[in-house]
């Protein structure tokens, strides 16, 4: 199966699931706040969900994640 999501978006991903805010988010990953916020939109339209809730539920789901 192809890849949904990038490997820096799955790391997005993880990170939203930890119930992170995109600033820790940001400063973990070296990354500014609005890069972050750029990367979460896109999940939302690719996975096609309505917030960050349904975000981590939908890739579970598809199995992008698992619990640890």
């Amino acid at each position: 199966m192809k890849n949904i999501i990038s490997k820096r978006e799955k790391e997005i991903l993880e990170n939203i699931s930890l119930g992170l805010t995109v600033n820790e988010i940001a400063k973990s990953l070296y990354l500014s706040p609005h890069t972050i916020i750029t990367y979460k939109r896109n999940l939302l339209r690719k996975l096609e969900a309505k917030n960050a809730a349904c975000l981590v539920r939908i890739a579970f789901e598809k199995r992008l994640l698992q619990v640890a």
